[in-house]
């Protein structure tokens, strides 16, 4: 498991994709024909004048292997509105009706009587194309590149349907637009919007201005303009007085003499100090030097009431990426989870909430937010592909863990009060490394120190060295890492039942748990 890598520099963000090419401009539509009046026949053209490409007949389409004549697009792109083009034909006088009589006058014949000379459609070129005279059918596209068109048409909508779906939508609009501009507008502009209580946007916008980038600074500078190692993190508002709950590991490199500040997202930056930091609890609290009036600090929720499928906002700084808001789910509790944060120190355990939320390197320390707006949790480790509980920069994989607010809530008092932290112990070194059979209890401790403390909680209740502890207050023990995060979700004094196993028979015990202060 590894808590992110908030060492290293941020990478740039991408650039912008630039602007797509401005779309081709629309096919020109031949010019309807009108017809010659009887008072006016229409002279046959110069004999002076060159003659014209004679243009395909009105309502005719281009052959399916040749392009549509100035559209820009492949002829088959036409075919995306399921419907095809109509076909021209000339009018039907019995369908006609003949205009009333006008001023008393008789009108003339109608239909009136064609012209003696017929003009050409067009203008010239097509003389057999004459007004009035049944238009030919279009000419049948080659039978020999058919099945080869259809194919390749097929093949793109299979690999690319959406892209085909671009099209359709791109050649409607150009063919509506051909004979004049119309728009459809949404009922509302989106800063007109309702997004009612419980949604993501709503959610996100009440707690971002109490969201901060924390970025820190190492080497003893008194500003973050120095070359000492740092990174950057989250942290949000815990209360009035300019408290900012964060991940140890994200303060570290400048918890000794190294430089903090604290970036909101309206921009405005503000110097921060260390309060105080739990490094096996991997919680730190800081304070804003110059804390600005009206902090608004997040509500904090209920994590031992989240349900596994609950909704979860993940609000941080991914990669560098201030006010990055992520969403997914609870995918479970009370997940065993050792992290460390690279530097060889001691690791950091947490019966961890886990959730699909995307959390990425500069996640750590930002909230794990329900569908109210409530903190249950703070992000703080990922699971990496390939590396095991390592160190990593790698990105998300779904397999994102925070910890609980409940446990993070009372490390943030005992740290506002004292400045160090206070860990719940039974007094017996435990086996880090075995898995699956239980924590056995080793047979010495730290230094050659006995494994289990005289006098302590776990010497008081009768436990020996050897002894495999399978059960804590009802859960499943699998390996110490399990024990050490079950343990420190409870307090000193607390009263807990243990299972365990002593030459091959299991017994049960109660025991008081006792105190440790401070990370020595």
């Amino acid at each position: 498991m590894s808590t992110e890598n908030e060492g290293k520099d941020v990478p740039t963000a991408p650039a912008a994709a630039p602007d797509p090419e401005g779309s081709p401009a629309p096919a020109q539509e031949a010019p309807t024909p009108q017809a010659p009046t009887p008072e006016a026949p229409v002279p046959p053209p110069p004999a002076s004048a060159p003659p014209a490409s004679a243009p395909a007949p009105y309502g005719s389409a281009p052959a399916l292997d040749e392009p549509a004549a100035d559209s820009g697009m492949p002829a088959t792109a036409a075919g995306a509105h399921g419907h095809s083009p109509q076909s021209g034909h000339a009018p039907d006088p019995a369908s006609e009706t003949p205009p009333a009589a006008y001023g008393g006058q008789t009108p003339p014949p109608w239909p009136p009587s064609p012209p003696t000379t017929l003009p050409s459609y067009g203008g010239g070129g097509g003389g057999d194309h004459t007004w009035g005279a049944p238009l030919p059918p279009p000419p049948a596209p080659p039978r020999r590149r058919t099945g080869g068109l259809v194919a390749a048409v097929l093949a793109a909508a299979l690999v690319a349907g959406g892209v085909g779906g671009g099209i359709g939508y791109w050649a409607a609009e150009r063919n509506d637009n051909s004979a004049g501009t119309t728009t459809v507008s949404a009922a509302d502009s989106p800063r007109e919007l309702r997004r009612d209580p419980g949604t993501v946007a709503a959610v996100a916008n009440k707690a971002l201005p109490s969201v901060v980038t924390i970025e820190a600074k190492s080497g003893g500078d008194d500003d973050l303009s120095g070359q000492g190692e740092g990174g950057t993190g989250t942290g949000f508002v815990y209360d009035k007085q300019g408290h900012i709950l964060t991940n140890n590991h994200v303060v570290a490199s400048a918890a000794d003499g190294g430089a903090l500040s604290a970036t909101f997202s309206d921009g405005k930056t503000y110097d921060a100090e260390v309060v105080g930091r739990a490094q096996g609890y991997d919680v730190a609290v800081l304070k804003l030097k110059n804390a600005p009036p009206g902090l608004k600090p997040l509500p904090l929720g209920n994590s031992d009431k989240v349900a596994v499928g609950d909704s979860t906002i993940a609000i941080g700084a991914p990669f560098g990426l201030s006010n990055t808001v992520t969403t997914g789910i609870i995918s479970a509790k009370n997940r065993p989870v050792a992290s460390g944060d690279g530097t060889g120190g001691r690791n950091s355990y947490m019966s961890a909430l886990q959730t699909d939320a995307s959390i990425n390197p500069g996640n750590s320390g930002g909230p794990l937010l329900d569908a109210r707006g409530a903190v249950i949790g703070i992000n703080s480790a990922i699971q990496s592909s390939g590396n095991g509980f390592g160190q990593s920069q790698a990105g998300s994989i779904g397999l994102g863990f925070a910890i609980p607010i409940n446990q993070a809530q009372t490390v943030a008092r005992q740290l506002i009060k004292t400045g160090e932290p206070v860990y719940a112990v039974i007094g017996a070194t435990v086996d880090m490394t075995g898995r699956d059979t239980g924590a056995r209890i080793a047979d010495r401790g730290a230094d050659g120190t006995p494994a289990v403390s005289p006098d302590g909680p776990a010497a008081k209740a009768g436990l020996k060295a050897g002894d495999v502890i399978t059960g804590f207050d009802g859960k499943p023990v699998d390996s110490g890492p399990t024990l050490i995060s079950e343990i420190w979700t409870h307090q000193p004094g607390d009263q807990v039942t243990l299972t365990y196993e002593r030459d091959g028979k299991e017994r049960k015990v109660t025991l008081t748990l006792g105190e440790r202060k401070g990370d020595s």
